[in-house]
């Protein structure tokens, strides 16, 4: 019997449980190519954090020369994100954040976002992804789908898809979630408009265009929510692309070891959905405003990855997407269940969360951002509870 198969039977009894939240019933789902690389590698290393509700309220920031293996202690834990909201006046109304294109880095690094644009030939193509067919896809039973891209049986994965994470969310003082960024520079689309700018390759060391923004505005609503984050603003793609992953990995290991309270990690990217002369903008409106459609992947291994607890990523996967979905219908695209690493071997409650592609607006991805943290934090409140 291979090591594949044995984890299969192993992850196959593991769970019998029924899906954590009671979510109301919505479906949606939806469905890569790349653009070009350019981002910043330094030194510097920025981290912010906020550890309960009773977190100072003030924007506090810290920086380091140092590597981040010695990076490891009380100065991670000042924040530099919006700040928390006092737990007896959080509610399910998101936080009032300031917009991206009002936003000014302190340092836009050594690839600035642009300040003038040329009108190019490239088409925006402004989409929302609906439920797919195909056998590679399956619905989940409170909305939502998955794209199984393994050779692992979908009913195989649907009897896996109701079980709960086996991980158990407790008050301490700790953090709770890591949030960081292996493509750091991705960047988006400055506003809606027909046509993109061939010249900018989506990439930019301006953290108030890129992800980093988004990873602010997750943590921003988790915050409000008093979840402890720790968020990573650390740049590994620039000015070398190749080898992002293992810098990224060498960035969040001392962080694990250090707060072990820390039990959901999140690599934050965009997608980049295009063919030649063309890009799209994946969003859903939600509230009267628009919000890019975001991706959760979810990795499998195919025996040579190892990553033996891959199906307890997939648990917190399937049902992070059916809270998503029940708060927010049509937000996301299908979950992707592919043989993927993706350093999601570190915890299990690893995934990576794509907010949106290149199509998408600044806007559009911080409220996804937004979208996304309210109901990670509600999830996680609701883990805490039971």
């Amino acid at each position: 019997m291979t090591r594949r198969r044995r984890r299969r039977m192993r992850g196959a009894a593991v769970c019998t449980a029924a899906v954590l939240l009671p979510v109301m019933t919505a479906a949606a789902a939806k469905g890569a190519s790349y653009f070009g690389s350019s981002a910043k590698k330094d030194m510097s290393i920025s981290i912010s954090s906020t550890v309960g509700a009773a977190a100072d309220r003030r924007d506090k920031t810290t920086e380091s020369r140092i590597a981040p293996e010695e990076l490891i202690d009380e100065r991670v834990m000042l924040s530099s994100g919006y700040g928390v909201e006092d737990e007896s006046t959080a509610s399910r109304e998101l936080l009032r954040l300031p917009s991206p294109l009002d936003m000014t880095a302190a340092d836009a690094g050594e690839k600035p976002y642009p300040v003038q644009w040329d009108i190019g030939e490239g088409e925006i193509i402004r989409t929302t992804y609906d439920r797919y067919s195909g056998t590679a896809f399956f619905d989940l039973e409170n909305g939502g789908q998955v794209n199984n891209r393994t050779d692992i049986p979908n009913s195989e994965l649907i009897a896996q898809s109701r079980c709960l994470p086996n991980f158990t969310v407790e008050d301490a003082d700790g953090p709770l979630v890591l949030l960081y960024h292996t493509h750091t520079t991705e960047s988006f689309e400055p506003y809606v408009r027909e046509h993109y700018d061939s010249s900018f390759n989506y990439r930019t060391t301006d953290e108030t265009k890129n992800v980093i923004m988004v990873g602010n505005a997750i943590q921003a609503e988790l915050e409000a929510q008093g979840i402890g984050v720790i968020h990573m603003t650390e740049i590994h793609d620039y000015p070398s692309y190749n080898g992002s992953y293992a810098r990224s990995r060498e960035t969040i290991v001392p962080i694990l070891e250090k707060y072990p309270s820390i039990k959901v990690v999140l690599d934050i990217h965009r997608d980049a959905i295009s063919g030649e002369g063309f890009a799209y903008q994946p969003f859903t409106e939600a509230d009267g405003r628009e919000a890019a459609q975001i991706m959760i992947i979810s990795g499998c291994d195919d025996g040579t990855l190892d990553m033996p607890d891959y199906m307890e990523n997939f648990h917190f996967a399937c049902t992070l997407q059916q809270k998503l979905e029940s708060d927010t219908p049509g937000l996301t695209r299908p979950v992707l269940f592919d043989y993927r690493h993706y350093n999601q071997d570190l915890t299990n409650g690893s995934l990576l969360i794509e907010v949106g592609s290149h199509g998408n607006t600044l806007e559009q991805v911080q409220y996804a951002g937004q979208l996304f943290g309210r109901s990670l934090g509600e999830l996680l409140c609701g883990m805490k509870r039971s």
